[in-house]
């Protein structure tokens, strides 16, 4: 393997000026850095990682704590993450926090000990100790997705509330007046944020959330399953069960299966957070989608703006309605 000397060996040139070039020192000539840049490549010359984070005190490693793997908005958020790092000269290190508040401070001690120069978190609940420690450490870090009220780091997120008043507008168009949500965790704020959406849209519309109407999920498909079964044991079930991500949604069209009943003739089903494969499912579910691939990018953007001594701003993108036919929706008709 080629080392460093022999890099400035095969350009001409010193170790320090070598060394000046892969820190992107300004001083050295334009002419110089190419023919540098030549015999890394030639070499295949790769820098030691520590060792220069050592000398600059940077690892250009980022960590990426998620809220769950298995759940496919975070799955493309973290590729997405790892590509822009990636393309701006970063590595990533990612910690699965599987929904669960101590997993995600193992994480985050974990990349802390492990000298990141930066912290992405898509928080688990309303902040543990340690993650406001951390946040208010002066550790540059960034809230993706989730954020924690009271923390002054900058978030990169989605605002859902248009696209959810979209979903409630086109469900009383075709004709539901009967609607149920399966939200998230209360401690996060996506939960509360969609639950809130959901019931101002209702109100708009004239139409009322009944205390029964609503049950409280993990974001794991197990908790939408138990809660569209309470639903449908109502005297009364709901017209549409709205749950507030992709996996409670499958876990409520299991339920609507195991039963025998069909979607929609019997009950609807829509969902937030839409996936590629929506559009595979018989029906097809409408859902809310998130432009997660520009969430990703532009959460590493601005940590990296902070890790190398600029101000950051938090990011608001906006979410759109996606219709298929899941909710009783003509055939043929457009998304």
């Amino acid at each position: 393997m080629a080392s460093i000397k022999d890099v400035a060996h095969h350009a001409g040139v010193s170790v320090a000026t070598v060394s000046r070039v892969l820190n992107d020192h300004p001083s050295v000539r334009a002419d110089t850095r190419d023919r540098v840049l030549s015999a890394v490549a030639e070499l295949g010359y790769r820098p030691n990682a520590v060792a220069r984070s050592l000398r600059t005190d940077q690892t250009r490693t980022l960590g990426l704590v998620i809220s769950d793997v298995l759940n496919p908005f975070f799955t493309e958020l973290a590729r997405s993450v790892e590509d822009e790092a990636r393309a701006l000269g970063y590595s990533v290190i990612i910690g699965n926090a599987d929904e669960r508040p101590d997993l995600q401070d193992h994480h985050v001690r974990s990349l802390m000990d492990r000298r990141i120069d930066g912290l992405l978190v898509s928080p688990t609940d309303g902040g543990s100790p340690l993650m406001l420690d951390a946040a208010r450490s002066g550790t540059p870090m960034v809230f993706v997705d989730r954020w924690i009220g009271g923390v002054d780091v900058p978030v990169v997120r989605t605002d859902g509330r248009g696209a959810v008043r979209d979903l409630v507008a086109h469900l009383h168009a075709l004709g539901h007046r009967r609607l149920a949500i399966i939200s998230g965790p209360a401690a996060t704020t996506t939960g509360r944020e969609r639950v809130q959406a959901f019931r101002s849209a209702l109100a708009e519309f004239g139409m009322a959330l009944p205390a029964d109407h609503m049950g409280q999920g993990d974001f794991q498909a197990d908790s939408g399953r138990r809660v569209t079964a309470r639903f449908l044991d109502l005297p009364e079930p709901p017209d549409v069960i709205f749950a507030t991500d992709n996996l409670m949604v499958l876990g409520a069209m299991d339920e609507i299966r195991a039963r025998g009943l069909r979607v929609p003739d019997d009950v609807a089903l829509a969902a937030f957070d839409d996936v590629p494969w929506f559009v595979h499912t018989d029906p097809p579910i409408t859902a809310i989608a998130q432009p997660t691939g520009e969430l990703g990018r532009a959460a590493v953007r601005a940590l990296i703006d902070l890790v190398e001594g600029r101000t950051a701003e938090s990011v608001i993108l906006s979410a759109r309605l996606v219709t298929r036919r899941s909710c009783g929706e003509p055939e043929g008709s457009k998304p």
